[in-house]
């Protein structure tokens, strides 16, 4: 019996139709990014100093006490002294700890051009913690979202699952431009969050359940491969609108066009026949074979699944724990996901407190992830995953350590190692979303991956409290964090078994018996097809 790649082999893999397909959908994983690494441009810091009437230049003098009055302003009738007022600070040289310090009464003077939440919401000193809430609580939302939003997937497919979370996105983003309070902004951004994970993982279920299983890979690469894209056009256009509210306005109306994928954008037919949706689905298989100019074979008249063997296991979180290598599996996996997704945005977040133009090294550290993708493409299919994998966690540990190192006066340098570190862990976070998938078992193969994606969104959590909390202490003791968990990171991820060249594992025995024997005979699921008499 043929089954459904094997009909794609007919009316093609990855023709006209996927490419279509493959595009539109291209456009929604780029479309992501704004909500995923906005808080660089929305919650920009810039420099900042107490504001003391007269007494402009106040935090400009010298670092010791400049730093201290960012944050406290100096308790000094300077109308009632005889201080200079061309320089008022120069006769109090040397005479520093006589001079009280008091709140900042009258708010805070920013060296910056445009606006973020920071300069609108005066997010700084005691409220400096309030910018680490803000983007935690997207965070918050992927966690959520991820789950729910997978599930209505799954249950009301891939298509419905879109079109909802684009609309609700689109509300939550003009929202956004409108509100009044820091509160607000706060809930409209988890609700964003809830959504915004579900509908770029919807995207990408479903370009890979179009194409052949030769192409499956390749595309799912490519469309993380997008969102870098995104990561270009995000900088271009923060560079040209300055201003918050109108850049959240600007990078939200186009997602409005997304809606006419009710249009342009077909169900997932392996959905439809999960679901005994035969009708439908053949539906779709035909105008593929009509869009890629193939004929579909005439005795293809339904489809139906049929499984070698009849039995069917249920799937349970202790099943991700049960067995030794499914507990060695899901820990390490579990440890990298969290890994991946603190050093990747952390790198972003540190880069946004960094001294040098934020533009131009948010450039830098985004053009390198294209060449991530394509070593991952050139290298997993020949030397394999687990080595390529274990390399890119160790040089983006390594990297974080030599950027730590590296003195201020040499920034180029600092910002080369950077770049450095955010190819590694791009590539170290590409792998771990198809590797994933390799390890475990069909039957619980979504509940595995779910369980342990969710820790990226818990590392997402934290990963802002780690990068501004610690800069304070010093600047660059995050990427000590950074370095630490990106080397063991690499070095866990040797203990997990190569998959390189092997079926998907069916059972646990399977995977409990990677290490041993040779690649495990896999259940074939069939597509049952009628003739006509």
């Amino acid at each position: 019996m043929p089954t459904l790649d094997d009909i794609l082999e007919n009316v093609g893999e990855f023709d006209r139709f996927q490419k279509q397909t493959f595009f539109v959908l291209c456009l929604l994983s780029a479309a992501f990014t704004p909500v995923y690494v906005g808080v660089v441009f929305f919650g920009f810091i810039p420099e900042h100093r107490c504001f003391s009437p007269g007494v402009a230049e106040l935090s400009q003098r010298s670092r010791g006490p400049g730093s201290a009055s960012r944050c406290r302003r100096y308790e000094v009738d300077w109308n009632a002294t005889g201080v200079s007022c061309t320089d008022p600070l120069g006769s109090l040289v040397g005479n520093w700890s006589a001079v009280p310090l008091g709140p900042c009464r009258d708010g805070w003077v920013y060296d910056s051009p445009g606006t973020s939440l920071v300069t609108e919401f005066n997010l700084v000193c005691e409220d400096s913690w309030k910018l680490d809430f803000f983007q935690s609580s997207v965070n918050a939302g992927f966690f959520i979202g991820s789950i729910n939003i997978g599930y209505i997937a799954d249950r009301f497919g891939r298509k419905f699952c879109l079109l909802n979370t684009i609309l609700a996105n689109v509300v939550c983003g003009i929202l956004l431009v409108f509100v009044p309070t820091y509160l607000w902004i706060v809930i409209l951004r988890f609700l964003q969050g809830l959504v915004s994970k579900g509908c770029w993982t919807a995207g990408y279920i479903l370009v890979t359940e179009v194409v052949g299983p030769k192409y499956r890979r390749t595309v799912g690469i490519l469309y993380q491969t997008a969102f870098s894209v995104g990561l270009l056009v995000f900088d271009a256009i923060a560079y040209a609108i300055p201003h918050w509210r109108w850049l959240q306005l600007t990078v939200t109306l186009p997602s409005c066009f997304f809606l006419l994928y009710y249009w342009c954008l077909p169900e997932s037919p392996r959905w439809l026949i999960s679901q005994g949706k035969n009708d439908k689905a053949m539906k779709i298989v035909s105008d593929m074979a009509k869009k890629n100019q193939k004929k579909m074979p005439s005795r293809f008249e339904d489809i139906t699944f049929e499984e070698e063997d009849g039995g069917k296991q249920s799937p349970s979180l202790i099943d991700l724990v049960r067995t030794p290598q499914m507990r060695k599996n899901t820990f390490i996996l579990m440890y990298n996901w969290f890994t991946s997704s603190v050093l990747y945005q952390g790198l972003i977040m540190h880069m946004g407190v960094a001294a040098g133009n934020m533009y131009l090294d948010f450039l830098y550290s985004a053009l390198v992830e294209f060449p991530a993708a394509f070593i991952i493409i050139a290298t997993i299919d020949r030397v394999g995953r687990r080595y390529p994998w274990a390399a890119a966690n160790l040089v983006a540990g390594a990297a974080c350590l030599v950027t730590a190192l590296i003195p201020e006066d040499i920034y180029w340098l600092k910002v080369i190692a950077a770049c450095i570190g955010r190819m590694g862990i791009t590539m170290a976070f590409e792998m771990v979303c198809f590797v994933n998938t390799e390890l475990y078992p069909t039957y619980i193969r979504n509940l595995g991956v779910m369980v342990c994606s969710s820790l990226c969104d818990v590392g997402g959590v934290i990963v802002p409290f780690i990068v501004y909390r610690l800069v304070e202490v010093w600047h660059d003791l995050p990427l000590i964090v950074f370095t630490v968990l990106g080397l063991i990171a690499g070095g866990l991820v040797v203990f997990l078994p190569e998959t390189k060249g092997r079926v998907l594992p069916e059972t646990v025995e399977d995977v409990e018996n990677f290490h041993g024997q040779s690649a495990p005979k896999a259940k074939k699921i069939y597509l049952h097809v009628q003739t006509s008499e």
